[in-house]
């Protein structure tokens, strides 16, 4: 019989390409449905909210500015390291969510699925977002969709893994960088998937992944005035309505918590939630080759 103590895995945040634990040194037990302990998560702090929002900014332009044919590539690249990773998201969304493995098994192929899904948009919604319009002068003008910005996300409380992956994976496929908070009872699928994040070509700060309360972190990301976009998707109706009210102080786009099954093939709506649209005038005929826009 070996007397071989197995090696604990440290759980941290996963901020701006790195893994820190909270700034404040909090953490707090996480259990699996029948409450037995699997692993201490940090408890993020609302300085813990502002360095991902500052490193979110920070990838913004990278991000925003690269090809959407690359930004494909990325996320296929996220789904292959899935795939390599299966098993332990298996055992991790099993015991989140008190699954059977059989069930567990399927969340996870769905939400790996889910990565190609957005990744086969992401040169696409341009074409749907945008296009030539009829104008009634000696002009034309084009509208093209152009990311939001940072966007911050309060992900699905219930599906810790799935719905975690499908409230992410619109946003950066749309050229956005997210700030985004784990499940507060189910963090660890969301934690270690920043370890697959940081291996799949992702630039750092393009996602980071915050555990802890909704509650004590989200206020302060909708208040602050470099969020241009907040997803409400874990609020609760309480937590929701305060989001809304801290938001509308620099006028953020809010989407707001609606029931869906995260099962269910996504259509383009969250895609299209964190896009702004653009409309270039043009000129013709003897007006000259000039341009603008607005």
């Amino acid at each position: 019989m070996s007397d071989r103590l197995s090696v604990l895995k440290t759980y941290k945040l996963f901020v701006g390409g790195k893994f820190p634990r909270s700034e404040s040194g909090r953490v707090y037990e996480v259990t699996d449905s029948k409450g037995n302990w699997l692993a201490n998560a940090p408890l993020s702090s609302r300085k813990d909210g502002r360095d991902a929002v500052v490193a979110a900014r920070k990838a913004f332009s990278g991000w925003s500015g690269a090809t959407a044919y690359n930004r494909g590539q990325i996320l296929y690249r996220v789904a292959e390291m899935l795939e390599g990773r299966r098993d332990q998201f298996v055992a991790e969304v099993a015991d989140a969510e008190g699954l059977t493995k059989a069930k567990a098994a399927a969340q996870v192929d769905a939400a790996i699925d889910r990565w190609v899904w957005y990744a086969g948009w992401t040169d696409k919604i341009a074409q749907i977002a945008g296009g030539t319009n009829p104008v009634a002068g000696p002009f034309f003008n084009v509208s093209s969709p152009e990311p939001t910005g940072v966007v911050a996300v309060v992900a699905p409380q219930e599906s810790s893994f799935l719905g975690l992956v499908s409230v992410i994976a619109p946003v950066i496929a749309a050229g956005n960088t997210v700030v985004v908070i784990a499940s507060e009872k189910a963090p660890l699928p969301a934690l270690s998937l920043g370890e697959v994040l940081a291996t799949s070509d992702v630039p750092g700060g393009v996602v980071n992944v915050l555990s802890g309360r909704a509650a004590e972190i989200a206020p302060s990301l909708a208040a602050h005035q470099d969020v241009n976009a907040i997803d409400l998707a874990g609020a609760d109706a309480e937590l929701a309505t305060a989001l809304e009210v801290a938001a509308a102080d620099n006028l953020k786009r809010v989407l707001r918590p609606q029931a869906v099954d995260w099962a269910a093939t996504p259509g383009t709506g969250r895609l299209m939630a964190f896009l702004e649209t653009k409309t270039v005038w043009h000129p013709t005929g003897s007006l000259g080759v000039g341009g603008s826009s607005y």
